[in-house]
Formats: structure tokens, sequence, C-alpha cells
């Protein structure tokens, strides 16, 4: 299940560029992704939590890396965007729910000129859908799967609607596509893992990352970096944006290039 909503008062970030102190809603306030959309795709970040020595899970789970402040930068980026975007993995084990479960962040989204509930976006080559997750029994819940076979969801609560793609056909590319001139869609977040960001910075659809490093160590393992997948051609420079930081955990924001 993603990370839970933590009560009370905003953690309070130390922001290293520019220099000053904020919180979370704060820094992510001037976003204004939807005015950066792309004649022919989504304006798309990803968010991430990793390790120190590079890893993006521990026993399977990024639960473990996170804290308040990431969890706040979690749930703060989904109320900028039109739509959330996670691979059949990572609904899998985290066990994705509702995707905006705070009424106050649903009012937020709909004054800001947003759904109150952004679309949820599955990509699988495979077909196999994990419909036993608690997304697929929320009634209030929106849901676009893209597939090469049809997915019987006559059974489900949630809103599923079906894109039945020819294997040929169904990249990440033409995915993104469809999501601006069919659903409106100007702002993704990618949500992980780390095979989907690896396929979508190999088809150069990613604008930026949102990287929360955990002072912490793994140790090794097989968990995953935030990228898996064939390495690119060319390096991918990043540019920073800006930098917080709150009990040794770094809050990064950079551009792709």
């Amino acid at each position: 299940m993603p990370p839970s909503p933590t009560s009370g008062q905003d953690p309070e970030l130390h922001r290293l560029k520019p220099e000053g102190e904020g919180v979370t809603a704060q820094l992510l306030s001037s976003l204004t992704l939807a005015g950066r959309a792309h004649t022919h795709r989504p304006y798309t970040i990803a968010n991430f939590v990793s390790s120190a020595d590079g890893r993006a899970a521990f026993q399977g789970r990024s639960r473990d890396l996170s804290d308040p402040g990431d969890r706040q930068m979690f749930h703060g980026l989904r109320e900028h965007v039109d739509a959330i975007l996670a691979g059949t993995g990572t609904l899998r084990a985290e066990r994705y729910g509702r995707m905006v479960r705070d009424p106050e962040r649903r009012h937020r989204r709909a004054a800001s000129g947003l759904a109150p509930e952004p679309l949820a976006v599955i990509f699988t080559r495979s077909g196999a859908v994990p419909t036993d997750i608690p997304l697929f029994a929320e009634p209030a819940a929106r849901v676009v799967v893209f597939t090469p076979a049809p997915l019987d969801v006559s059974s489900l609560a949630a809103q599923v609607e079906v894109v039945v793609l020819d294997p040929g056909e169904l990249t990440l590319t033409t995915m993104m596509r469809r999501l601006r001139s069919a659903y409106d869609v100007r702002s993704v977040l990618c949500e992980g893992g780390p095979t989907l960001f690896g396929a979508l910075v190999q088809e150069d659809l990613v604008d930026e990352l949102f990287l929360s490093l955990a002072p912490k160590l793994t140790g090794g393992g097989s968990a995953p970096s935030i990228t898996t997948g064939p390495a690119l051609a060319e390096l991918r420079a990043l540019r920073l944006i800006w930098a917080a930081e709150l009990q040794s955990t770094l809050y990064l924001r950079y551009a792709i290039h």
C-alpha cells in the first residue's frame, strides 16, 4: 500500500537551493504542470525514494526507506496531476488503493481546476492486471488500462476503461499520446516501478524527477535502483531545480534533459 497520509502539521523542510525554509505545499505550489503539457503528450514527472546506496526498495517494499517528509511529498505531488501512472508490479507490491484519500486534498484539487480524483493509469504488456488490489474495489476510482488483451471489468467497483492495443502498437509513447488526445491528460505522475520508469526514460517521455534520498543503507541485496532495463545509448543529463533537507533526508527536484 502506498504511504499513508501523515497527521498533524506538515513537516518543515530546510531548502538548500534556493536557500530558505518551506513546507512541502509551498515547495510544490509553483509546479503549474498543466501549462507545460506538450502538444502530443502530457508533461510527465516521476517520484521515487532511494537509499543512499542506490536501492529503490528494502525487502521488496519502498516503505522502510520513506519518512514523514517523503510521505508528504508523495501525497503532495498527487494533488497536482491529472493522472497517476504505476506498473503492475508496483500496484501489486504496494497494494494500491484510492489515489487521493484525504477529502481536503480532493477539495484543493477541485479548487485548482483538476478533477477531485486523478485518473489511475495502468500499462501492461502481459495483460496481467492485479484486479484484487483495493484500487479496483473503490467506486470513486477512475482507472484506464492499456493492454494487449481484453480484460473483464464487469465485477469491479471502480470505474475502469480498458484500451486494447495491438502488441506492435503497445508502447508508452502511444499510451502517452492517447492520454493527451482522448483523455485530455495534461500532467502525469509516474510512481514506478523501476522497470516502467526505465522504459519511460528510454522513450524520452519524462520531464522531471523528484527523488527522496534516504539516509539509509540496504547493504546490498537484489533490490533494483530507480531504473532497470537496457542502458541508455548516452547518459541523460539532469538539472537541479531545488533541493531540500529534513532530518538528513534530501528531497531533490531535477529537470531531465
